[in-house]
């Protein structure tokens, strides 16, 4: 096990360390065998210290899975903010789903030890809750500027429902990417991805892809 080494920094600096011990912790022991004390030693303090920023197990758990699903959802927003056009921005964001770092075996594997406490912790069902509807917001922002710079009337409930329904499909391919990364070539999720939105809503074939 690697320690981290200890430094005098803000507490928001050291609260975001033992959460970064915490997840490593989970993806190397998972979460009933990332204890307290291996957090601890992993992070370079002590279990007191972890006692004043944490009131326990459970909310650095917590706060660990706040961490990995707001880093993935950042990490596309963040592509989306560089495009010029509302397609590009479109476009980006859904490249950066479906490809690293989002794409990363290790987030798959912290994700997955937590999601099953998401039916049975209130906390964790809020989590991702918070995060899911942070996603679609995003992406019907995106969807919504898309619609204008082409001259489209669109309902709302039209934009709702292609927005869950471009959710589902880059949560499948960004679940396939991670699994069986091997299985595909460096551009195919990211074309596939393209092609199936430009399907769904009803673009000519390269629209979305013709300017990558």
């Amino acid at each position: 096990m690697n320690r981290r080494t200890y430094h005098r920094a803000s507490e928001a600096e050291r609260r975001e360390d033992l959460i970064a011990a915490t997840l490593d912790c989970i993806a190397e022991f998972g979460i009933q065998g990332a204890t307290v004390r291996q957090i601890a030693m992993r992070a370079g303090v002590t279990g007191g210290l972890i006692r004043h920023y944490f009131a326990g197990k459970d909310q650095m758990l917590q706060a660990a899975y706040r961490k990995v699903m707001m880093g993935m959802t950042e990490t596309a927003i963040a592509a989306a903010i560089e495009g010029e056009t509302a397609k590009s921005r479109l476009r980006r964001f859904i490249i950066a789903n479906v490809t690293p770092p989002v794409t990363d075996p290790r987030t798959l594997s912290l994700w997955a030890a937590f999601i099953s406490h998401i039916q049975i912790d209130p906390t964790f069902a809020a989590i991702h809750r918070e995060n899911y509807l942070a996603f679609l917001e995003a992406l019907e922002t995106l969807l919504v500027a898309f619609f204008r710079e082409e001259n489209r009337e669109v309902s709302k409930q039209q934009c709702r429902a292609q927005t869950i329904a471009l959710s589902a499909l880059v949560d499948g391919l960004w679940l396939e990417g991670t699994l069986a990364a091997d299985l595909f070539g460096d551009r195919e999720l990211a074309d596939n991805a393209l092609a199936s939105v430009e399907a769904l809503l009803r673009l000519a074939p390269g629209e979305l892809s013709a300017e990558q």
